[in-house]
């Protein structure tokens, strides 16, 4: 898998979305482009200090919780329908953005307070019946993974490379063209990333760098700065831990695993590896076999 890392580099053409209504079936259009702002209004919350979670806006694709805490970190784990629990850590004093990227249905939450190091402590549990006012909104808003706001340099770039009346698949392109130009994978960093590792994306744009986390995060970001929306996956390449992203394409739904558009046929498009690629068929191959990306996590 180092391999793919290390020599990787391969020229795609893509497809985008177009216009849409605002029905729950298919992704809210705004005119003109805005990007989305959780909010924290405290209508309705659950659990008690440190750790407050804002269940005000659940039926846009969130919740919010709140850190009091001095020094210790506050753990939320929401578990859906599936059975897959989804872990979210929250530093003293943080406020985080937790996705309910499974869409509509009931979640169980349970929080826990750090009280040593990996050891916590249960605090409160509850369980939340979502029913989202758009499919699509957990993957429009950012999160604690992909986090930007109207300030981001992230949003503003997007903004500025890809006008408002340029077509998505323009924008796709745009968009995916500059991530893999302008950021190189950030080998010191992959050999060192801590536990609990959060990408940054406009410390991505600063230093050009980064590992298959920020690539993904930042190309996630830009989309949805755009009204595209957009999952980052958290998985396996082969035996390797690895993140990408998939894309909604209006007139063909979502299109697992990434995108690449031949002008023929939809391939799988992995930003790290197609910004480190020389070897552009064996790539080509690789990333068109489902067989080697094992999806845990969207966010």
């Amino acid at each position: 898998m180092q391999i793919f890392i290390a020599v990787l580099i391969l020229c795609l053409s893509l497809s985008g979305c177009g216009s849409s209504g605002n029905s729950s079936t298919e992704p809210p259009s705004y005119s003109p482009l805005k990007v989305l702002i959780p909010e924290s209004p405290g209508k309705k919350t659950i659990g008690y200090s440190p750790l407050i979670l804002d269940i005000s806006n659940i039926d846009q694709g969130y919740l919010t919780a709140r850190s009091e805490a001095e020094d210790q970190k506050m753990n939320v784990q929401l578990t859906a329908e599936d059975g897959v629990i989804y872990s979210y850590f929250i530093n003293p004093g943080e406020n985080a953005v937790i996705p309910f990227t499974n869409g509509s249905g009931t979640y169980q939450v349970c929080c826990y307070q750090q009280v040593s190091n990996s050891q916590y402590a249960a605090l409160f549990a509850d369980t939340l019946d979502v029913k989202l006012d758009n499919e699509f909104f957990p993957f429009l808003y950012p999160n604690q993974y992909v986090n930007f706001s109207p300030d981001s340099q992230a949003s503003k770039l997007a903004l500025s490379i890809v006008p408002e009346d340029t077509s998505d698949i323009n924008a796709l392109q745009a968009l995916y063209d500059y991530v893999v130009k302008n950021v190189t994978y950030d080998y010191d960093l992959a050999e060192n990333v801590n536990t609990g590792y959060l990408p940054d994306v406009d410390r991505t744009l600063k230093t050009g760098k980064g590992i298959c986390f920020d690539y993904a995060s930042l190309m996630t970001a830009m989309l949805r700065s755009r009204d595209i929306p957009c999952k980052l996956q958290i998985g396996y390449a082969g035996s390797v831990k690895h993140a990408w992203i998939d894309v909604y394409i209006r007139s063909r739904g979502w299109v697992d695993k990434a995108i690449e558009f031949s002008g023929e046929s939809w391939s799988r498009l992995d930003p790290t590896f197609d910004s480190n690629s020389e070897d552009k068929e064996t790539v080509q191959e690789y990333i068109k076999d489902s067989d080697n990306y094992i999806v845990q996590f969207t966010r």
